[in-house]
């Protein structure tokens, strides 16, 4: 709700959060420490600029790309790698255009009503789409955890909660799984992948690891369990902060900063990509810029 104001004013926001001085009194007033950065909200969102899109695919094979909301505020480039993806494997994505969030949030600070109600929002503006066997794809790990997972609990008689459960899928799973004869395009680089906690819970990382085989990337799957963000939790005073820290300084930071300069780090979850973003150097990619990364290469190559 906070980013759907702020995405209409993005630079002045940005200018409170991201200016020294100002930052340390926002951060202070909301309770967020110091030792964090704000994330930097996008000049224009996901879903505008695809809207602005001259040349539009269309194809009888169709997905739903779920606009959640770290990718459509303030990484959109990555949900725009992942229409690029989706559409290089046949499919016409379709984006659901109504302001719907899963409500991830809610659920850690135990407000289940209004996260039932952002559900059955979402239930109800795509019931005809799910109804009709069109699969959703989402790019934020916690996000596809609450269609696989927390959805079912809530709604465990409602048809449509069950169809969307079951018709929900992270990017490399639907490639992997869902695409026919899909062939990703090479891309010859090392890389090393940490997983999110919730993808690692529901699927593990093993079609991760297919497709990137196939891309012929030479890669180091991370024992790394958490992260260490947890969501807010790394960005709480205190304890708390002290505790994300260790967590990361375990196997992700130190396995990131000794990481060479030509070695991509792949993190999908956006929490990850700050902890990995604040704490080191290098700069997290989600998969869909990786494949997009070797769609580019081969297009520049063929040319």
């Amino acid at each position: 709700w906070w980013s759907r104001v702020a995405t209409r004013v993005p630079r002045v926001v940005n200018f409170f959060t991201q200016t020294w001085g100002i930052k340390t009194v926002v951060k202070w007033v909301i309770g967020m420490t110091q030792e964090r950065d704000f994330p930097v909200y996008a000049t224009q969102n996901f879903k505008n600029q695809l809207s602005q899109r001259q040349n539009k695919f269309s194809s009888s094979q169709k997905v739903i790309l779920w606009p959640d909301t770290f990718n459509n505020y303030f990484h959109p480039e990555i949900a725009l790698a992942a229409v690029d993806v989706l559409e290089a494997a046949g499919y016409e994505v379709i984006v659901p255009q109504a302001n719907l969030c899963c409500g991830r949030p809610l659920y850690d600070f135990g407000f289940l009503n209004l996260a039932k109600h952002q559900l059955q929002q979402i239930i109800q503006k795509l019931r005809e789409d799910i109804r009709a066997g069109i699969p959703v794809v989402g790019l934020e790990p916690s996000c596809v955890a609450v269609f696989r997972d927390e959805l079912i609990n809530l709604f465990p008689h409602d048809e449509d909660a069950k169809r969307l459960s079951k018709q929900t899928f992270f990017l490399s799973e639907f490639l992997e799984t869902k695409v026919k004869d899909y062939q990703p395009p090479q891309l010859p680089l090392k890389a090393i992948v940490h997983g999110h906690c919730h993808h690692k819970a529901i699927v593990r990382m093993e079609n991760e690891k297919n497709i990137l085989k196939k891309m012929g990337l030479q890669f180091d799957v991370l024992d790394s369990g958490c992260c260490g963000m947890a969501g807010s939790f790394g960005y709480e005073p205190g304890e708390r902060y002290e505790v994300s820290m260790k967590v990361g300084e375990e196997i992700l930071l130190p396995a990131v900063r000794n990481a060479s300069q030509e070695t991509v780090i792949i993190a999908d979850g956006f929490s990850c990509r700050n902890q990995i973003g604040g704490c080191t150097e290098r700069r997290g990619l989600h998969m869909a810029e990786i494949i997009q990364m070797g769609l580019r290469m081969n297009k520049s190559n063929e040319r």
